[in-house]
């Protein structure tokens, strides 16, 4: 049986980080049959974290962002072309140049894209930019090497944060729009995003909370050229970015009776896709942006994430167990960790803060610019978060693992203070956000709605 598992056709969906690190992984663990990788953008799998960094600043240009391979997959790259289905009883994946391409075991990495303006005339105004891929980036940078006048940012979440961040080191005019109370409220909750709101407003952008875009505004020949807010007020502005959330690409599996919705496709831990029954599925895996799994650390709810370290060790694993019998079979385990650079934090994170109910500062202050908050629920830790402290998550780390009782006892890594007290965590709905959470607990269910049909006679 193991020898027919490393040999065979195996079709990896998704020209992305987690489809390459994956290719390479089959071959890593021996596999030795036929190996095709779909992308729908017609370049090699690129990093997406400089897209919104150094890209954005000058530093780099988006073409130079392409990913090192580790090894030659020795895979057919069929790149520019979408795939627009799937027949899981004939094995066939759909292309939309009309081709299909047969498969033993399937990986779907597909990953997510930019949510758009929600209208679209005013999303085709010159000027009005989403930032997702590495076109966007650099039409964006060029318009910001450009220097307009003013930039409007739509939705306080990590990307748009960054893209703030990144105007104001350019010095060029800012201003952030978020439905929410605070920028990173959806990721990180109340406390911390009082620091986020601060650290904007000292570096010069004009935040503006608790208000929504009504209308971009063109000026009768198609540019961009303000907007109007929820609460009457208007804003001139030459560039404006949606920085909205993500979708997650599962639109092409609308027939395919595997367990696909918008919040992505469900998979046990060892990257197997459910069907719409909840049945695991033995030849279609998993892996990356667009996929939901479950946790034991987080009561087996399905974890949906948007993180690079989730694709690598998620495709690893997807990978290793495509081409081995259940016995040698891995879970996904691993947990989820983030870090994002902007206004001179360096914000690093390690397991789910939205789930918690309570937070409490283990180390240093908000007033320092220097802290560690680590996040319970029901008196256990399940998360924590860095500002300007990396050193310590390692840490906080081992106190997740192990399932540690919160409030945590002092002694970490620089010096041990004795935690404050626990206040609430302040997580709100996601509803109520500009933008959604990198992290999401979706509960238990698949997201197909199942009809049934009762028969007549």
């Amino acid at each position: 049986m193991t020898g027919d598992l490393r040999d065979g056709r195996i079709v990896i969906v998704g020209a992305s980080l987690a489809g390459l690190r994956a290719a390479e992984t089959l071959r890593d663990e021996g596999f030795t049959g036929s190996l095709t990788v779909v992308g729908d953008e017609p370049c090699p799998p690129y990093d997406r974290p400089p897209l919104s960094k150094q890209v954005l600043l000058g530093q780099a240009a988006a073409d130079t962002t392409g990913l090192p391979m580790r090894r030659d997959p020795d895979a057919d790259w069929l790149l520019g072309v979408r795939a627009t289905g799937l027949d899981p009883l004939g094995k066939r994946v759909m292309l939309a140049d009309g081709e299909s391409l047969s498969y033993d075991r399937l990986l779907i990495a597909t990953g997510t894209r930019a949510r758009p303006w929600p209208n679209p005339e005013e999303a085709a105004l010159d000027g009005v930019f989403t930032l997702r891929t590495r076109d966007d980036a650099a039409g964006l940078a060029e318009r910001l090497a450009a220097g307009p006048q003013r930039v409007l940012v739509v939705g306080g979440g990590f990307t748009g944060s960054e893209i703030a961040s990144a105007c104001r080191e350019r010095g060029l005019d800012v201003t952030v729009t978020e439905r929410g109370p605070a920028p990173l409220v959806g990721a990180l909750g109340g406390t911390l995003s009082k620091l986020a709101a601060v650290m904007q407003r000292n570096h010069g952008v004009d935040l503006r909370c608790g208000v929504t875009i009504t209308a971009l505004r063109g000026d009768g020949n198609g540019r961009f050229i303000g907007a109007e807010l929820s609460d009457g007020s208007r804003i001139d502005a030459d560039v404006c970015v949606a920085a909205l959330g993500a979708i997650r690409n599962v639109e092409w599996l609308a027939d395919s009776g595997l367990a696909a919705g918008p919040r992505g496709i469900a998979c046990d831990a060892g990257c197997r896709a459910f069907n719409m029954y909840g049945i695991v599925t033995d030849d279609v895996f998993v892996a990356g942006d667009v996929s939901r799994f479950p946790h034991p650390l987080f009561g087996y709810q399905m974890l949906s994430l948007e993180h690079w370290g989730n694709a690598v060790a998620q495709a690893e694993v997807a990978a290793h167990n495509m081409v081995n019998p259940g016995p040698l079979r891995r879970p996904h385990l691993a947990l989820p960790t983030f870090w994002s650079t902007q206004f001179g934090l360096n914000i690093k994170s390690v397991g789910v803060p939205t789930f918690s109910d309570h937070v409490v500062i283990a180390q240093g202050s908000l007033e320092a610019r220097r802290l560690t908050m680590v996040y319970g629920y029901q008196g256990r830790v399940t998360a924590a978060v860095t500002v300007n402290m990396a050193k310590s998550l390692d840490y906080y780390t081992h106190l997740i693992e192990t399932a540690a009782s919160f409030p945590p006892p002092p002694g970490a890594a620089d010096r041990a203070i004795a935690a404050d007290i626990p206040i609430p965590s302040d997580v709100p709905d996601p509803k109520q956000l500009s933008h959604g959470p990198t992290v999401a607990l979706t509960g238990y269910l698949p997201d197909r709605r199942l009809t049934v049909v009762q028969p007549t006679g």
